[in-house]
């Protein structure tokens, strides 16, 4: 299985660190320059640590990278953490960054797209741009942790929320507690 996962400056970026930590696939990094302060800031770890745990690394200025093609083949594209500036982009066909251009070829070329905004509360012209995501074939997964799992820390938050966007992707993986499943110990 093939990954596009794109790190925007949005809070967030445990979840794409999870999700680079336990991800069972080729995983082509997009890392924008505005979350290199958040990952810092959140993980105490740089942008190289994540790069490191990426299949394929790609600089967000290279609009000519081969994942910016609909040549290339891919099974889905992960925007996570999804700034709403990204995400208003990529509602308007704007693709100035890789990750927006990335993002406007998964939409062309009926590709899943998965996007994990983190921002509360929404503004109607934010819920009207994943509207429109949503309605040219995007999912909006907002990074909203479940509490039927119980969870007992914030990694069991964490774990929820990536396993439901691996669950998207079509990954298999053992992060999610599934509803009505027997309790862990």
């Amino acid at each position: 299985m093939k990954v596009i996962l794109g790190i925007t400056g949005a809070s967030g970026s445990i979840l794409a660190q999870r999700f680079l930590e336990t991800a069972d696939a080729e995983i082509h990094l997009v890392i924008s320059s505005n979350s290199d302060q958040v990952i810092q800031y959140e993980t105490g770890h740089d942008s190289s640590s994540f790069r490191k745990m990426a299949s394929f690394s790609y600089d967000d200025k290279d609009v000519a990278a081969r994942i910016s093609s609909g040549s290339f083949i891919f099974n889905a594209m992960v925007v996570m953490p999804c700034s709403m500036n990204t995400l208003a982009k990529i509602a308007a066909g704007i693709s100035d960054s890789l990750i927006t251009r990335a993002a406007a070829v998964a939409l062309k070329e009926r590709r899943r797209l998965i996007l994990v905004p983190r921002e509360m509360p929404l503004s109607e012209i934010a819920l009207e741009n994943m509207i429109r995501i949503t309605r040219a074939g995007g999912i909006i997964a907002a990074a909203m942790p479940a509490f039927y799992t119980k969870p007992r820390s914030v990694e069991d938050m964490v774990d929820f929320m990536v396993g439901r966007v691996m669950d998207l992707c079509g990954m298999d993986n053992t992060l999610v507690k599934r509803w009505k499943e027997e309790e862990r110990d």
